[in-house]
C-alpha cells in the first residue's frame, strides 16, 4: 500500500473514533467544509484546503495524544503487571473562617473558590485552612455567604489512637469535625469511563428505589422525605476497576485527611442514579449501629455529555459533636459534580445533596455517582 494509501485509511479510522473527534464536531466540520466550497471567492481559493489542514493537524494532535497513552500503558503492563495510578491530581478541600450569619435570614452560597495551589512532589493539592467556627444556630444549619478563599496549612498530623501502654484508647470525639475532602480528578482512564458509562444506561431496568438507614432499624426504609434516587448496588465487571484504583490512594487520602492509618476491613460501593426532583437531606453515613464502621466516605461524579441536569451539589459541612452524633453547622463546602473527579471525606461528617434539576427526566441524562465507604 503507498504511503498516501495508509494515511487516508488512518485518517479515515481517526476520523470515526469519538475520543478524537464527536459526533458534534465532525458535524459542524462537514457543514464548514462543505460550505466553503460551495461559497468559495476566486481570491480565497485556498481556504477549503487551510481548513482541512487545520482539521488534520487537530486529528493528528488528539490520536497521538490517545496513542502514546495507549501504548505506554501497554508496555508498563508486560513489564510490571498491572499498573497503578498513583499520580492522580489530588485536592485537600477545607473550610476557612466565616463570619457569623446574617441576623436577617439565611443567604444562598455562592461557588466554592478556589483554593491556592501548592506543589508536593507529583501531586497538585488545593489546601484550605480549618475554621474557627461561629456558635452553631439554635434553629439549625443555615446557608452561610460567599465562601473567601483559604490559606496554605501545613498537612495535619494523624491522631495517634495508641496508648502509652500499647493499648487502644477510646479517642474522645472531637466538638467540631471541619469540613476536610480530598478532591481526585480525572480518577478512570478515558476508555474505562466510557465502559462505565454504557454498562449504566444498558441496565436501567436494575435500579431500586434508594433506602435509608434510620437509628434503631435493621435494614433500609424508603423515606421519600428524606431521599429520593435510584440505586444499583452490584456493579458487575466494573466493581474490580473501581476498587483498585480507590485502594490504590486510600493511603494518602488517610494521610490528608489527618486520619488515622488503617486497613480496610471491607468496601461498600453501589451506582446511585438522581433524576429531576431526586435529592438527599442532610445525614452522616456512620450514625447507627450497623454502619458505625465506615470511615472514609467517597463519591465518584459520572454523566453523559453534554451535561443534561443542573444542581445535584455535594454539600459537606462543618459538623458539630451534639448528644451522641454530629449534626451540621451553618458552614459547608458545596461541590458541583464534574465528570470523571471522586471525593472523598470522614463518614462522620454531615453532608447533603441539593435537589437535581433534568427537564428531559430521561434516565440517561441523569447525576450518576459510584458512592460507597471504606469500613475500619
Amino acid at each position: 500500500m503507498a504511503a498516501h494509501e495508509t494515511i487516508e485509511t488512518l485518517s479515515g479510522a481517526l476520523m470515526s473514533d469519538e475520543r478524537i473527534l464527536n459526533v458534534s464536531e465532525r458535524k459542524l466540520l462537514s457543514i464548514l467544509i462543505q460550505r466553503a466550497n460551495q461559497n468559495i471567492q476566486p481570491e480565497n481559493k485556498n481556504l477549503p484546503d487551510a481548513i482541512a489542514r487545520i482539521v488534520g493537524e487537530i486529528v493528528t494532535e488528539r490520536a497521538c495524544g490517545i496513542l502514546e497513552r495507549t501504548l505506554t500503558q501497554q508496555m508498563l503492563k508486560e513489564l510490571l503487571g498491572p499498573v497503578t495510578r498513583t499520580e492522580i491530581p489530588m485536592r485537600l478541600g477545607s473550610p476557612p473562617s466565616l463570619p457569623p450569619a446574617s441576623p436577617d435570614g439565611p443567604r444562598p452560597p455562592g461557588p466554592t473558590p478556589p483554593g491556592i495551589q501548592v506543589r508536593d512532589l507529583h501531586q497538585t493539592m488545593r489546601l484550605g485552612s480549618p475554621p474557627s467556627l461561629p456558635p452553631a444556630s439554635p434553629d439549625g444549619p443555615r446557608p452561610p455567604g460567599p465562601t473567601p478563599p483559604g490559606i496554605q496549612i501545613r498537612e495535619l498530623p494523624a491522631r495517634n489512637s495508641q496508648a502509652s501502654s500499647g493499648s487502644i484508647a477510646l479517642a474522645e470525639k472531637p466538638q467540631i469535625l471541619p469540613a476536610q475532602y480530598v478532591l481526585l480528578e480525572e480518577f478512570l482512564a478515558p476508555e474505562e469511563l466510557h465502559d462505565l458509562m454504557q454498562d449504566t444506561l444498558a441496565r436501567e431496568t436494575e435500579f431500586q428505589i434508594s433506602e435509608v438507614i434510620a437509628p434503631g432499624m435493621p435494614g433500609g426504609i424508603t423515606d421519600f422525605e428524606h431521599r429520593r434516587s435510584h440505586v444499583l448496588v452490584n456493579l458487575g465487571e466494573r466493581h474490580d476497576v473501581l476498587l483498585h484504583r480507590l485502594q490504590a490512594c486510600l493511603p494518602k487520602v488517610i494521610r490528608k485527611l489527618g486520619q488515622d492509618p488503617f486497613r480496610p476491613s471491607r468496601v461498600e460501593m453501589q451506582i446511585t442514579a438522581s433524576n429531576d426532583g431526586d435529592f438527599f437531606c442532610w445525614h452522616c453515613d456512620n450514625a447507627g449501629e450497623a454502619i458505625a464502621s465506615r470511615e472514609i466516605t467517597f463519591v465518584y461524579f459520572f454523566h453523559r455529555e453534554p451535561k443534561a441536569f443542573r444542581g445535584g451539589e455535594l454539600r459537606i459541612y462543618d459538623s458539630r459533636w451534639d448528644n451522641g452524633a454530629y449534626v451540621p453547622t451553618q458552614n459547608y463546602r458545596a461541590i458541583v459534580p464534574q465528570q470523571n473527579q471522586v471525593v472523598l471525606f470522614a463518614s462522620s461528617l454531615a453532608h447533603e445533596i441539593t435537589p437535581v434539576e433534568c427537564p428531559s427526566r430521561a434516565f440517561t441524562d441523569s447525576r450518576f455517582t459510584v458512592n460507597g465507604w471504606f469500613h475500619r
